[in-house]
């Protein structure tokens, strides 16, 4: 796969009402993978960053909507994977008046991303530059750590509120505009296909946590948000039956490792047991998807990630009811 050169184009902007923006930031130079959003209020603020080879376009795109340096008050990233989140030093410099939120959890990592990109390398290998090139540091200066109920002013009375949604991630927030009932959801939902309309999960290592990732859901659905923005990818309208879906088809992907790593297989089991009970579940991509989207949304949300995160968490959780049944008194 090679990395296309992009910039923003009008195609890649789509206004969603009430001074919201979507913008596609067109990952390792292809479309319809991930998503960022702009909030042109009072106090413009954008939610997710993309790559780190996505500022480019993300910049582009804000000054097409009359969004200058100057004017970009703030920048929330739900979490600090590199699809999300990889761009934001980038921008922070790009747009040197915006503050960085982003929750607690996840707030060391934006000031030296060191160790965020040694873990990704070991991930990723060659491909990293492609996917998500070099994530800069942040001025920590600028870096607002955020949790549960804190809000993000934008102004004339509208805010955004955050709430911790771990499960994908244990530094991940969703974020709710007081105006519209929009809830940004980052990954904690999964992935959405606008081509299909289907929804896979995001349950990569190392910190999938099947509780934490449900509870997050229902969280999510006590909200009652109007529509769900998706970072990979767009608004979607039909909340609870997405938000069920979700579930779903979370709980299917569990089972279905589970019942593998039950009968001792390896990650190559678990992937082609995986393979054989889920991929009819999702309608193919049309034809007019471009190849270069369809194999990095299958690096994003295939089986291989997704199962080794499942797995992950399964050992995780074995050691720690080993443990638990180690340190208990003898009866």
């Amino acid at each position: 796969m090679a990395e296309q050169t992009a910039g923003a184009a009008a195609e890649d902007i789509v206004a969603l009402g009430d001074d919201v923006f979507a913008i596609d930031t067109r990952m390792a130079g292809y479309p319809g993978i991930t998503s960022s959003y702009l909030i042109r209020s009072e106090r413009p603020c954008v939610v997710e960053v993309g790559t780190a080879g996505s500022a480019p376009v993300l910049r582009d795109a804000l000054h097409s909507l009359g969004v200058e340096a100057q004017d970009l008050a703030t920048v929330v990233v739900t979490h600090i994977h590199l699809d999300h989140a990889g761009g934001t030093g980038e921008i922070a410099r790009m747009f040197p008046n915006a503050e960085i939120i982003v929750h607690e959890r996840g707030a060391r990592h934006l000031a030296d991303p060191t160790r965020l990109m040694n873990s990704a390398r070991m991930v990723w290998g060659d491909r990293l530059e492609v996917l998500f090139g070099e994530m800069a540091p942040t001025e920590a200066t600028r870096i607002r750590a955020v949790d549960t109920g804190a809000t993000i002013d934008l102004g004339a009375g509208r805010t955004l509120t955050a709430y911790y949604s771990p499960g994908h991630a244990k530094h991940h927030i969703g974020l709710v505009d007081s105006a519209t009932g929009d809830l940004y959801v980052g990954d904690a939902a999964g992935m959405y296909n606008p081509y299909t309309g289907d929804v896979r999960p995001a349950t990569p290592p190392p910190d999938f946590n099947l509780a934490a990732a449900l509870d997050s859901l229902r969280l999510f659905s006590d909200i009652k948000p109007q529509r769900l923005m998706f970072s990979h990818f767009g608004a979607v309208s039909d909340v609870e039956p997405v938000l069920e879906r979700s579930v779903e088809e979370l709980r299917l992907w569990v089972e279905t490792v589970r019942e593998s790593h039950s009968t001792a297989g390896d990650l190559d089991h678990a992937v082609a047991l995986v393979r054989e009970r889920v991929r009819e579940r999702y309608r193919p991509l049309p034809d007019e998807v471009p190849q270069g989207t369809q194999e990095v949304l299958e690096i994003l949300c295939g089986e291989e990630g997704n199962v080794s995160g499942i797995m992950h968490w399964l050992d995780r959780l074995a050691a720690e009811q080993a443990a638990a049944a180690q340190d208990s008194p003898r009866q």
